[in-house]
């Protein structure tokens, strides 16, 4: 399903002007605060009005100032999930879950209620009130009631941000759930680089109201340039790899990918599934030569594709590992003392323990889509 936003709008000091085309499942609109990602997904929304411009999900208008068409918010068939939960305290889960429904005519309705609240984790809690609930637990629920809706696209606003960080992990698994089993389009909006690597199939970088860059997120993670200074120690490569076998008696699993074997903390993965990887380019060190007597696990052979400077102390190396892009973040005495050059064959050396649970995710065509109608599970 393809999403085109091409829009100017002037609000405030605030000039937005966004244009990108998506066809990914879960599109992660990415910035630092006052970029204007809360404004885009408004506008898509319909809560605000662009000034110019058109918008249409799947070939459907939602607003193209040029014709003056706009549909407005409560027809547009949009679920929306907010930072906090704005559950109504009167009612109770059930009933907060079923309110959407009644916005949505019978025949349209595609997401079953049981589906919804099995995939979410939340049949326990239905007759419960929103005052006895966790915030993952009430985000759960906000997020049970946009697709009860039967929506044709989900927008979500830092659905976490209010989320301490065990609330976070413990929401994750069924946001990647949420992108993996359905056929909704998701537009997520976040500040998290580490949020963005493990749940966006595709990023459109905000800064200062415009689009820095839009793709595919294995593409725009390995720009460092493109990260908030706060964020850049998190950034590097992304790949999809497949797991190859368990070894139970170290407690590791063993991934494959075009760019050789790697090793990282166990997961509760099947042979043959698809795993998303992030290496951090600050993990990923080089050798000129295949290093002997290390505690680092794995290594793996490139080549220098690309070099660019960052400051005066740092310099950043894009690696071509038989095809699988990684990028490392080394000193620039680091650089001059191993002579590194585009072209120079190298070793990227990377420590086991930096693949934590943020790092590793479900992903690839391993993870079907499925409608909420359906029965499928991926997860770690």
């Amino acid at each position: 399903m393809m999403l085109l936003v091409d829009i100017h709008h002037r609000l405030g000091a605030l000039n937005l002007e966004a244009s990108f085309e998506s066809a990914g499942r879960l599109t992660a609109l990415f910035g630092p605060s006052g970029s204007g990602k809360t404004s885009l997904i408004n506008i898509i929304a319909g809560l605000i009005r662009p000034d110019n411009g058109r918008i249409a999900v799947d070939g459907r208008t939602l607003v193209d100032t040029a014709s003056r068409s706009f549909v407005p918010a409560h027809k547009r068939r949009v679920g929306f999930v907010f930072q906090d939960a704005r559950l109504f305290p009167h009612l109770s889960v059930r009933s907060n879950l079923l309110y959407g429904r009644w916005f949505t005519p019978q025949a349209e309705r595609y997401a079953e209620f049981e589906r919804v609240v099995e995939m979410l984790g939340i049949g326990h809690l239905l007759a419960r009130r929103p005052n006895l609930l966790s915030g993952g637990e009430k985000q759960r629920v906000a997020i049970g009631r946009a697709l009860l809706a039967s929506p044709r696209l989900l927008l979500m606003d830092e659905p976490l941000a209010s989320l301490d960080d065990a609330r976070k992990s413990e929401i994750m698994p069924y946001l990647e759930r949420l992108r993996d089993e359905t056929k909704i389009p998701i537009v997520y909006v976040s500040h998290s680089i580490a949020e963005v690597a493990r749940l966006a199939t595709d990023i459109v970088v905000m800064a200062e109201g415009k689009v820095a860059a839009s793709g595919p997120t294995i593409e725009i993670m390995q720009r460092l340039d493109l990260l908030p200074p706060e964020e850049v120690g998190e950034g590097g490569a992304v790949l999809d790899m497949t797991v190859l076998h368990h070894d139970e008696n170290f407690g590791m699993t063993v991934l494959g990918t075009a760019a050789g074997e790697m090793r990282v903390p166990r997961i509760a993965r099947p042979e043959g599934a698809a795993v998303r990887v992030r290496i951090r380019a600050r993990d990923v060190m080089i050798a000129t030569e295949r290093p002997k007597g290390l505690s680092a696990l794995n290594i793996l052979p490139g080549r220098i594709a690309e070099i660019s400077q960052v400051d005066g102390t740092q310099v950043d190396l894009k690696l071509d590992c038989h095809g699988d892009l990684l990028v490392s973040r080394i000193t620039r005495q680091s650089f001059e003392t191993l002579h590194l050059a585009v072209g120079r064959e190298v070793f990227a050396v990377i420590k086991t323990v930096a693949f934590d649970r943020a790092n590793l995710s479900p992903g690839g065509a391993a993870c079907a889509n499925q409608r909420l109608t359906g029965a499928s599970r991926c997860h770690l």
